[in-house]
C-alpha cells in the first residue's frame, strides 16, 4: 500500500494561497503524503501534481462561466475517473463552490472523505446548498464566525478555524522604503486601489476606480495613487499614470484610504485598519440573477462580519468615478467619518479569531485520514 493521496481543489488566487498553507502544514506532520489536484503556483511549488491551473479556473459570474463549460466538463470527467481508480484517500476542497461541490458529492458517493475548507457563501445565495454541503462534507472548516450556527442548523460537522489571513501577518517594509521603492514621496498621502485579481474584474473596475482617484488628486495634488496588482496578471489593465505594486498588504498598511472591490481584500483592509470604500461591478446578466437570489444585506465581508454597515458599498451603476470619489473623500480627511470607521474595523479584526487556521485544518485532515498516515 502506497502513501496516502490527497486531492486538493483550489480555483482562484486565495484558494491557492490558503490551500498551500494547509498542504505545507500537512507535509510537516506527515511527510509521506502525496498531493494532486487544481491550483496555482503556490501549490505547485509544494509538489502538488496539477491537472489544471488558475489561468483556466479563475472565472466567476453566471454569464462568464457559460463560455467555459466545455473545459469544466472535461476537467470534472478527469477528476471523476481518477476518483473511480482510487487515486484519492481524502478530498481537500478549498472554496470554489460550483466545481468543488459537484466533486465533493461524487467523492462522498465513492467513499472518499471530504474536508471542505472555506465554506461556500451559501448564506448569501442558494441557501439550500448548506444542507447539501452538510451531507457531502465529512468535516467543514469555516473561517467566518457566524457560519458555525448556519451550518450546524443543517447538521454539518463544522469547526470555526479562524481566518487564514491571520496566519500570514504582512512583512511590511517601513514607509520610506516601500514608497521610496515605488518612486513616491513618503511624506505625501496614498490612495490605494484594489480593482481585483481576475482579468474580468480589472476590466470592469479599473476605469471608474482610476477616474475617482483622478478626481480626488485634482482636488489634492499631494495625493499619490497606487494600484494593487494581482501576482498572476502582472501589469494587465494598469493605466500609465498610476503606480502599481504586488505588495497589497504593505500598500494597505501605508495608505490613507483605499478603494476595494468586494471580496477578501475587504478583510485585508479591515485587518490593516485602513478606512475604505467597497465597490463591485459585474456582468449585467450576472447582477440581474444575483439580485433575485442574494439573501444578505451586505456585500463587503467586513460588513458581514461586523453585522452592520461599517464601510460604504457601491454596486453596478453606482460604480462611477464621481460617486466613488464622494464616498472616499471623508475618509481621506481627518474627522468623525474616518475615526468611526477605524474603530469599527478594529471590531471586525477581533471577530476573526486567532492565528493558526492552516494548522487546525491540517489536523482535521489527518483525523479523516486516520491510520493511513504515519506521523514522524
Amino acid at each position: 500500500m502506497g502513501p496516502a493521496r490527497v486531492l486538493v481543489l483550489a480555483g482562484e488566487e486565495s484558494g491557492d494561497q490558503h490551500g498551500a498553507a494547509v498542504v505545507e502544514a500537512l507535509t510537516a506532520r506527515a511527510p509521506a503524503l502525496r498531493f494532486w489536484g487544481t491550483g496555482g503556483a503556490r501549490l505547485a511549488a509544494l509538489g502538488v501534481e496539477r491537472i489544471a491551473g488558475l489561468e483556466d479556473l479563475a472565472v466567476m459570474g453566471f454569464a462568464e462561466v457559460v463560455g467555459r463549460l466545455g473545459f469544466f466538463r472535461r476537467l470534472e470527467a478527469d477528476v471523476r475517473r481518477r476518483l473511480d481508480q482510487g487515486e484519492a484517500d481524502l478530498l481537500l476542497a478549498v472554496d470554489y463552490p460550483g466545481f468543488n461541490l459537484r466533486i465533493a458529492r461524487y467523492a462522498r458517493e465513492r467513499g472518499v472523505p471530504v474536508l471542505f475548507y472555506i465554506a461556500p457563501q451559501v448564506w448569501a445565495w442558494r441557501a439550500g446548498r448548506a444542507a447539501r454541503l452538510a451531507q457531502d462534507a465529512s468535516r467543514l472548516a469555516v473561517i467566518l464566525p457566524f457560519e458555525v450556527e448556519i451550518f450546524e442548523r443543517v447538521g454539518a460537522d463544522v469547526t470555526f478555524v479562524g481566518h487564514p489571513l491571520l496566519d500570514h501577518p504582512p512583512e511590511v517594509p517601513d514607509r520610506a522604503s516601500f514608497l521610496g521603492g515605488l518612486g513616491l514621496d513618503p511624506a505625501r498621502p496614498v490612495l490605494a486601489l484594489f480593482p481585483g485579481s481576475r482579468a474580468q474584474e480589472i476590466a470592469r473596475h479599473r476605469v471608474p476606480f482610476v477616474a475617482a482617484a483622478r478626481i480626488l488628486r485634482s482636488e489634492d495634488p499631494a495625493l499619490q495613487v497606487v494600484v494593487a496588482r494581482a501576482p498572476s496578471l502582472g501589469d494587465v489593465g494598469l493605466p500609465d499614470d498610476v503606480v502599481g505594486t504586488d505588495q497589497g498588504r504593505a500598500l494597505l498598511a501605508h495608505a490613507r484610504a483605499a478603494l476595494v472591490k468586494s471580496g477578501t481584500s475587504t478583510l485585508e483592509a479591515a485587518l490593516a485598519g485602513t478606512p475604505f470604500v467597497c465597490a463591485y461591478r459585474t456582468h449585467p446578466l450576472t447582477f440581474a440573477v444575483a439580485r433575485r437570489v442574494v439573501r444578505v444585506e451586505h456585500v463587503a465581508l467586513a460588513n458581514l462580519v461586523a453585522g452592520r454597515r461599517v464601510v460604504p458599498e457601491l454596486l453596478q451603476a453606482q460604480v462611477t468615478g464621481p460617486a466613488l470619489a464622494d464616498a472616499l473623500r471623508p475618509l481621506l480627511a481627518d474627522g468623525a467619518a474616518r475615526t468611526e470607521m477605524q474603530a469599527a474595523l478594529a471590531g471586525v479584526r477581533a471577530r476573526l479569531g486567532t492565528p493558526g487556521a492552516a494548522a487546525r485544518v491540517a489536523e482535521l485532515a489527518l483525523e479523516l485520514l486516520g491510520a493511513q498516515v504515519a506521523r514522524p
